[in-house]
């Protein structure tokens, strides 16, 4: 149902400045929306090869550090001597006004940090393969973290562009037929009057 307005000229080209806005609007919103499936459909396709590789990765490396148990025991206090991993970095670009993360793992480079005395090739191994599934851990979060927030863009863009398609642009239209044909029919009275008052006075 249109909002009361008064049938002015002036209000005419208001609500038609507005609906051409509106509809202009609407268009755009809907081309973001476009580019925001096409980068998210891209970047499912990434997560899925990541997660394949990171699982296959995650099993060579419990299974060499199994071996690496058997031969040496528990492992702790070997592990024990690795440093923290501090070469995270985080940061953030912009598609389509959508924020998405950037993660940078600039991981250590593998060294030994236990000694070569008590260890075998295999603890060496385990390290390396769990250094390896690290890095791709941080990848997938990044991709997995930005397919998401992809998602909520698209979600908001694609509720605002229904708004403007079924609320705003159909209220704007329905304001300019009645404005419109307010006028139409005072433009017809006053013509009217015209005549009457022309044939009174001939």
């Amino acid at each position: 149902m249109s909002a009361k307005v008064s049938p002015t000229k002036g209000n005419l080209m208001k609500i038609k400045k507005s609906l051409e806005l509106a509809k202009v609007g609407y268009e755009l919103l809907d081309r973001k929306r476009n580019i925001l499936i096409r980068e998210t459909m891209g970047l499912i396709d990434s997560a899925a090869d990541i997660r394949k590789r990171i699982n296959e990765s995650y099993r060579l490396a419990y299974e060499a550090l199994a071996k690496a148990n058997m031969g040496l025991g528990v492992v702790d206090d070997f592990a024990a001597c690795v440093p923290v991993e501090n070469g995270l970095s985080l940061s953030s670009r912009s598609v389509m006004g959508v924020e998405i993360p950037k993660v940078r793992l600039e991981a250590e480079k593998a060294d030994n940090y236990y000694g070569f005395r008590r260890t075998t090739a295999k603890l060496d191994e385990a390290y390396k393969l769990f250094n390896e599934a690290k890095v791709l851990t941080a990848e997938l979060a990044e991709t997995e973290n930005s397919v998401y927030r992809l998602a909520t863009g698209i979600k908001k863009a694609q509720k605002r562009a229904n708004a403007l398609k079924n609320i705003v642009i159909p209220r704007f239209e329905e304001q300019v037929k009645t404005i419109t044909s307010a006028l139409d029919e005072k433009e017809r009275e006053e013509f009217s009057r015209l005549k009457v008052i022309k044939s009174y006075i001939e």
